[in-house]
């Protein structure tokens, strides 16, 4: 079973044909803490530079088995643990280039693995 904890619908090219995973409720989102540290030249400008710390996950339901949980590429790296995790992977364009959907999913590979 596929649950979509993305904020849009996931669209999937099966052999059986496009497969559409609306999101199950809201989703997975890091937390961060941003700490100004200065600012950086840009061009006749400047911009300020933040310190982005990882401040875990929210929106995850914990793992249950024969579940998998579609979330964006950056939630299932910052939960290399949970093989639960997947993301959309090797994505289908039309003939614009945009992403309909995708081929596959992928998920994260554990260190030592």
């Amino acid at each position: 079973m596929i649950r979509n904890f993305t904020p849009h619908d996931v669209h999937l090219a099966t052999v059986a044909g496009r497969v559409r995973v609306p999101p199950d409720g809201p989703p997975a989102r890091i937390r961060q803490r941003a700490v100004p540290v200065g600012r950086v030249a840009v061009h006749d400008t400047e911009i300020e530079l933040f310190d982005v710390h990882d401040g875990g996950v929210d929106g995850l339901p914990d793992p249950q088995p024969g579940v998998y949980l579609v979330v964006p590429r950056v939630v299932a790296y910052a939960c290399p643990e949970r093989r639960d995790l997947v993301f959309p992977y090797q994505e289908v364009r039309d003939e614009n280039g945009r992403v309909i959907g995708c081929a596959a999913l992928g998920r994260t590979l554990r260190e030592g693995r």
